[in-house]
């Protein structure tokens, strides 16, 4: 949610900025701006895209060598453009973006106001940039680093900041508490960025800044301090990011090239970690293994499509593991008082590492005192830096705002995880063992076959893109991939959807059913056959149109269903691997069937970073 993108250096900043935005396009955002330096603070802003803003500011564009620029999803105020950042105080001398949320902005406000202050927006972050300059006003003799210190100090609630000042115009002012920034250094120059998308093209050196910290940016430059004025030895990453996997590589969208890239990134998340004969090698979690193994239960904690990936998780590890397992969503876990202490694990599943609800749960697991751990994409994230221990997923960036390559390497990540715990605990003998890695080993290739069939999947679309709703039904291990085919179809052509437990079906859904509804039936796990086909008579008997995805040896599901999905035949544990691969393709082309915009659907945010 939001995305900042600063400069400091000798380039004109301009088009770094203006880049920089557009690739954090994907986080989700309504508005964007700059503010450039040269002489005074020269802002830009508009409600929109970033090529409104560009247009906007192509007869007479702001030239200098320091500027941040922001994408807004708006929270407090509509998305205007006296909303859009950056924001300016009175005086015109300082300029602000922010991502988070001041919790305490309205007493803030009140407090500014009686003082003289005026405000423009209805934003909660102009308030920040207003008590910098009132600071600095009651007290000349003050640094402005001085000043940013002291109003952090008063501000409750969430923050990345980026701050410029008019004087000082070889200086970048960043500071975080709870949402993302980082710190680029080049030679000569420097880059601040809510992720590294914007500045992979420029460096690969980078500083992740903690919550509580503040840095003071020059050209090549990173001071870092806590707010408390405590300095810091920050250590420089290498990023692994390449400008070519953030680029749609000839796809019309990245979704869709994201979902052809599953063959690919689940073979990644396996390499190295699958042994033959069915051992597995998790290096991120190899010191806690028999402290997860033998804790009374497992956690896990997540939020959207991972918490789908957590729910095949559940039943991949009490299934293989024998091991009891919760899931909950990250974003209630800590308003309930959970039960949680010394001798427990919690894992946290997402796919950026910092969406702020599932940090948030991690947090609380960890001061119950509860074992912490981690499944996440980026390298370097909150997530990856908080947890005790963690599993790197591998499936390289993921630009589209409707997870697809994200869910599968999750799944592969907890199937890895589950039969490492099947060893720990003796549930599982070495012949088991042997046949789930092999069939896990093929899944990349049976995931390619199903692709192939992405015409026919489209063709299905086609009858079926004005359809005013959809269910989806699953059972056991593909009950969370029911969740998850309804949620892509929601997410990206906004159509009304839902995923059921087919057995639920007739405890109140079934009063939906007609010949205009659309019924995804998931008939793929041999030891729920019998029941699934019970649930498709039921369907039929009320008209609904069913679409069955299923293997081919499910003869009599095909017989009954009117259109059907085929997919190769695997394990049950693993069906979900490939079950949920054409209701993403079925999901992406019916949403373009209708114009949506694919990549970046409305309301929606990539990495939601605030509560």
């Amino acid at each position: 949610m939001c995305g900042i993108v600063g400069y400091v250096g000798s380039r004109d900043c301009r088009e770094i900025l203006l880049k920089g935005l557009g690739r954090l396009e994907y986080r989700g955002y309504d508005s964007a701006g700059i503010a450039v330096l040269n002489g005074g603070l020269h802002v830009a802003k508009c409600a929109g895209k970033v090529r409104d803003l560009e247009n906007r500011i192509a007869v007479a564009p702001p030239t200098g060598t320091l500027g941040i620029g922001h994408t807004r999803w708006a929270t407090h105020g509509p998305p205007d453009d006296t909303n859009a950042h950056p924001h300016l105080s009175q005086s015109g001398r300082i300029a602000l973006v922010h991502n988070g949320i001041i919790e305490n902005y309205t007493a803030l406000k009140q407090t500014l106001t009686a003082k003289g202050r005026t405000f423009q927006s209805q934003t909660d972050s102009e308030v920040v940039v207003q008590l910098i300059e009132e600071i600095l006003a009651s007290d000349p003799t003050l640094s402005f680093e001085a000043a940013i210190r002291l109003a952090l100090r008063q501000v409750t609630g969430t923050y990345g900041l980026a701050i410029v000042h008019a004087t000082e115009p070889g200086r970048l002012y960043v500071a975080r508490r709870g949402s993302p920034l980082l710190v680029g250094l080049g030679a000569g120059e420097s880059f601040v960025a809510s992720d590294a998308t914007p500045i992979v093209e420029y460096t690969n050196k980078v500083v992740y800044l903690d919550d509580g910290e503040l840095a003071v940016i020059g050209p090549g430059t990173c001071e870092v301090r806590t707010i408390d004025d405590v300095p810091l030895t920050k250590e420089v990453h290498e990023l692994a990011l390449s400008l070519d996997a953030i680029e749609k590589g000839g796809y019309p969208h990245f979704m869709l090239k994201e979902i052809h890239e599953q063959p690919r990134a689940i073979a990644d998340c396996l390499r190295g970690r699958l042994l033959p004969g069915g051992g597995v090698q998790l290096g991120g979690l190899s010191t806690v293994l028999d402290r997860i193994a033998q804790a009374p239960k497992l956690t896990i904690a997540a939020c959207g499509t991972s918490w789908h990936s957590g729910l095949v998780g559940e039943y991949l590890i009490e299934h293989l593991a024998r091991l009891p397992v919760e899931v909950e969503y990250a974003s209630e876990f800590r308003y309930r008082e959970p039960l949680l202490g010394d001798h427990d694990a919690l894992l946290a599943i997402s796919q950026s590492g910092e969406t702020a609800d599932t940090i948030a749960a991690l947090r609380e697991a960890k001061a119950r005192g509860a074992l912490s751990l981690g499944i996440c994409n980026v390298v370097g994230s909150t997530l990856a830096r908080e947890t005790d221990a963690g599993v790197y997923t591998h499936a390289g960036p993921e630009i589209g705002v409707a997870s697809t390559k994200a869910f599968t390497a999750q799944v592969t990540a907890l199937v890895l995880l589950a039969l490492a715990l099947a060893h720990r605990r003796g549930t599982i003998d070495r012949e088991g063992a042997a046949t789930l890695a092999d069939e896990l080993a093929a899944i990349p290739a049976k995931i390619a076959a199903i692709l192939a069939q992405e015409a026919a999947i489209k063709m299905l679309a086609d009858r079926f893109t004005y359809a005013p709703n959809f269910l989806y039904l699953g059972r056991s291990f593909n009950f969370p991939v029911a969740l998850e085919g309804a949620l892509k179809l929601k997410e990206i052509s906004y159509i009304h959807a839902e995923g059921y437990p087919a057995a639920e079906m007739k405890h109140g859904p079934i009063a939906l059913i007609d010949r205009l509804m659309p019924v995804v039936v998931i008939a793929a796990t041999a030891h729920t056959s019998d029941k699934m086909l019970a649930n498709i008579e039921e369907v039929k008997a009320r008209q609904g149109r069913v679409i069955a995805v299923t293997t081919p040896g499910q003869h009599e599901v095909k017989r009954l269903a009117e259109f059907v999905i085929e997919i190769p035949e695997t394990l049950d544990a693993l069906s979900p691997l490939l079950a949920v691969i054409p209701l993403q393709l079925l999901a992406y082309q019916i949403a373009v069937n209708r114009g949506c915009d694919v990549d970046q659907p409305r309301n929606l945010a990539k990495s939601v970073t605030v509560e």
